[in-house]
């Protein structure tokens, strides 16, 4: 494993960093590219995806500030430690402010999102396995198992390298949700991106190192429970905006002036 990727000029390049720059840069494209074919500014979508990026930095560090609580280090304070939860509550709030702001149809960028947002994901998701940043899961001997010598928290012990798991689950919800955005109304869409991130993320917290804190059943994994809930109920209740003809209303917007 790298964490520090290369240096230039003393300063060093980290994976994780370089990671979260470059899901950034490709979900900015991803969307601009998804709202360009719904009629919607390209403009709109980069701010979305900056801002939502931004606070979601600061959501994700604040809640894992708060789960280090009473013991905080100025480790804790550093570049490194972020909950994902955490991120997805402060994204979806700058979000709203965006949406709100530039008058944009939540339905429909919902739906626009969930790719875009998906693939990001798988992107830092690898960021975390190449810097060995501790997501990694319990010791495992199956082939392959990966020890992490040269991590930011290493490991000689061969563990489910549980970040590649959730990166090739993510590209697998990114081909469902592809092939169900050509059938389902937008709103569906998203509901789906979070029923199936829901289940990845419960099924990979059984071979990671997180404790439980309910009914045998990590913090994650309650969160993700609730995202599948959510999801569920959008799918369900978009089934209205669902023309008989299969083909998702609202799927074009008008460009205004």
């Amino acid at each position: 494993m790298r964490p520090v990727l290369f240096t230039i000029l003393g300063f060093d390049v980290q994976a994780y960093g370089l990671s979260k720059a470059a899901a950034a840069l490709v979900a900015a494209w991803l969307l601009g590219r998804a709202f360009e074919r719904r009629g919607l500014s390209k403009d709109s979508a980069h701010a979305l995806v900056l801002w939502s990026t931004v606070w979601g930095f600061v959501g994700a560090k604040i809640y894992y500030l708060l789960e280090q609580l009473p013991s905080i280090s100025l480790h804790d304070l550093g570049g490194m430690g972020f909950t994902w939860y955490g991120g997805l509550l402060g994204g979806t709030a700058a979000a709203l402010v965006v949406i709100r702001r530039h008058q944009l149809p939540g339905g429909i960028v919902a739906g626009a999102v969930a790719v875009p947002l998906t693939v990001a994901y798988a992107i830092g998701r690898l960021g975390c396995l190449l810097s060995g940043d501790g997501t990694y899961g319990r010791p495992t001997d199956l082939p392959w198992g990966m020890a992490f010598p040269n991590g930011v928290v290493p490991t000689d012990v061969p563990v489910h390298p549980t970040p590649l798991y959730e990166a090739a689950a993510a590209v697998l919800i990114v081909a469902v949700l592809a092939y169900l955005g050509r059938r389902w109304a937008p709103v569906q869409v998203f509901g789906a991106y979070l029923v199936l991130s829901g289940l990845a993320r419960v099924s990979v917290e059984f071979v990671r190192i997180n404790d439980p804190v309910l009914a045998g059943l990590t913090q994650p994994q309650l969160w993700a429970l609730v995202s599948v809930a959510v999801g569920g109920a959008l799918v369900l209740g978009g089934r209205r905006l669902q023309p008989p003809g299969g083909q998702p209303q609202n799927s074009v917007v008008p460009q205004t002036a």
